[in-house]
């Protein structure tokens, strides 16, 4: 009890309760803090909440991370936008049937309206929160019983005040699973549009919530301050207060209090950062052209690109590393990563290329986010000339290639013509398209097996076809494969031809 009394009082006493913002996009740590959030904007802004579903071992997710950043951007206090680590709060993953990843799980009103799974792209995404966006402001409205009555009062004079209370109520009944005891949102406006055909006239509807409700900088936090000033005032004048002395609060009470103040102090944390700002690295240092060729380019963003930019970085090349963001085969790995040196604990590929590139550009590399087209040489001796995607011509005194690795196809009949119509070289690129179904993977090595581990996740059978009578594989991968239920090994036997047809669609649209 001591304890957690000193605790109350220290949070009490510390807590910040300057006005914040909405930021950009939230994290979710924890169930509580989500349902908090959902219930926040069901009661108090009527703004639906866009949750994003990902894990860092899942390629598409991180393809569509700075999509789902723009999008977040653009619709700033028009909607909420939120993620959520699937590893780590696999409670709300269970809650939501969340199955593949990325999974877009859209809340209106405290309750999930829309959900989309996948890669869904950016114009997928634009288009579903746009709809949301306008769900919501069609539903922001409020239809009193006082506006009803001047209605009938001027279209139907006849009409009796208990008819009108019924009809009211009816409306108020609609929105008793959103917690309100209003005529609101889809309810007043059916029930205005219902008015309008009978009377050609409709009821004036008001806006539930204002633009400052809605906005992402409020004065909630000036509020707090003023209310705690009047608190403390109070208590120093020796007036009486309605709550209770800490030596009377019951250990109920004292919980209550306590977790209230956390939820403060997580808010000021969280919602104290700039709506704008974009949540990258603090230590990222992005490229900037000097009209100079660079003195040292890696071009690639795994293990051996970090390396070269952190023995260039150390010998002052200043190096500029030119990848992708989706990063490389170890950066797309879905398993934990057990055999690389220096690793006590097991970590994810992404979560280890990203203290690769951390240590690279603490030591002052620099970064492009973009693709090689081509590498040549300008003529008379001159720099090396860099065709990117997006950025244009770099050109720079020594390149350094750590591309990696690429699949190694079969070469047998079938197999380019079905390349992205069930033929794959991606386990976690492209799994999630195969959710619930049976799939094969060919192989008997470590990536073979990664990937019908990955696979086994969500797909409801997975088939291991190696031409083998055993694994090539290391014997901890190999055993968690054979020990798999899901996965079935087939041996000695090699993939002839893959057959499959063309499904035209009747839709003249598609």
């Amino acid at each position: 009890m001591i304890a957690s009394i000193r605790l109350w009082w220290i949070l009490a006493s510390m807590l910040p309760l300057a006005a914040w913002g909405r930021p950009l996009v939230r994290n979710i740590r924890s169930t509580h803090e989500f349902d908090r959030l959902l219930k926040k904007h069901s009661e108090e802004t009527g703004l639906p909440v866009i949750v994003d579903f990902y894990s860092d071992s899942c390629g598409p997710c991180r393809m569509m991370a700075p999509i789902f950043q723009k999008v977040a951007k653009q619709y700033l206090d028009k909607a909420v936008f939120v993620k959520i680590d699937t590893n780590a709060q696999y409670e709300l993953s269970g809650r939501y049937q969340v199955r593949s990843l990325p999974t877009f799980s859209y809340f209106l009103g405290g309750k999930k309206a829309h959900q989309a799974v996948g890669g869904i792209g950016e114009q997928g995404l634009q288009r579903d929160v746009d709809s949301m966006v306008r769900q919501a402001e069609a539903e922001n409205v409020i239809l009193s019983l006082e506006n009803l009555r001047s209605f009938y009062q001027e279209q139907d004079a006849a009409k009796e005040d208990g008819d009108i209370v019924g009809i009211h109520k009816k409306c108020v009944d609609l929105a008793k699973s959103r917690t309100v005891d209003e005529c609101v949102g889809a309810g007043a406006s059916q029930l205005a549009r219902k008015l309008k055909k009978k009377y050609k006239s409709a009821p004036k509807l008001t806006p539930r919530f204002s633009e400052e409700d809605r906005a992402s900088k409020n004065e909630k936090g000036d509020a707090g301050k003023e209310k705690a000033s009047s608190s403390s005032s109070s208590s120093n004048s020796g007036a009486p207060s309605n709550k209770p002395n800490l030596h009377l609060a019951t250990l109920e009470q004292l919980q209550e209090e306590l977790e209230k103040r956390m939820d403060e102090e997580r808010d000021a944390q969280v919602e104290g950062e700039d709506p704008m700002e974009q949540e990258s690295d603090p230590e990222f240092h992005s490229w900037t052209p000097s009209g100079y060729p660079e003195k040292m380019v890696v071009v690639g963003g795994g293990p051996a690109g970090w390396s070269a930019a952190i023995y260039g970085a150390r010998a002052g090349l200043a190096p500029l590393v030119i990848a992708p963001s989706m990063g490389g085969q170890l950066a797309g790995k879905g398993v934990d990563v057990e055999n690389y040196p220096g690793l006590a604990e097991t970590a994810t590929g992404p979560a280890l290329v990203a203290a690769m590139r951390r240590q690279a550009l603490h030591f002052g590399a620099t970064v492009e986010d973009d693709v090689v087209t081509s590498i040549g040489p300008s003529g008379d001796n001159g720099p090396i000339q860099i065709q990117t995607n997006t950025t244009g011509l770099i050109e720079a005194h020594t390149v350094i290639l750590a591309t990696g690795a690429e699949a190694n196809w079969l070469d047998v009949p079938g197999e380019w013509e079905m390349r992205g119509g069930g033929v794959s070289s991606c386990a976690t690129c492209d799994g999630f398209l195969y959710a619930k179904k049976s799939v094969i993977v060919v192989g008997g090595g470590d990536a073979a097996m990664e990937d019908a581990l990955v696979l086994a996740r969500t797909s409801s059978k997975v088939t291991v076809i190696h031409r083998r009578d055993q694994f090539r594989a290391s014997k901890v991968l190999a055993d968690r494969v054979l020990d798999h239920p899901v996965i079935e090994v087939v041996w000695n036997t090699t993939i002839q031809e893959i057959l499959g047809e063309y499904v035209e669609s009747n839709d003249d649209s598609a």
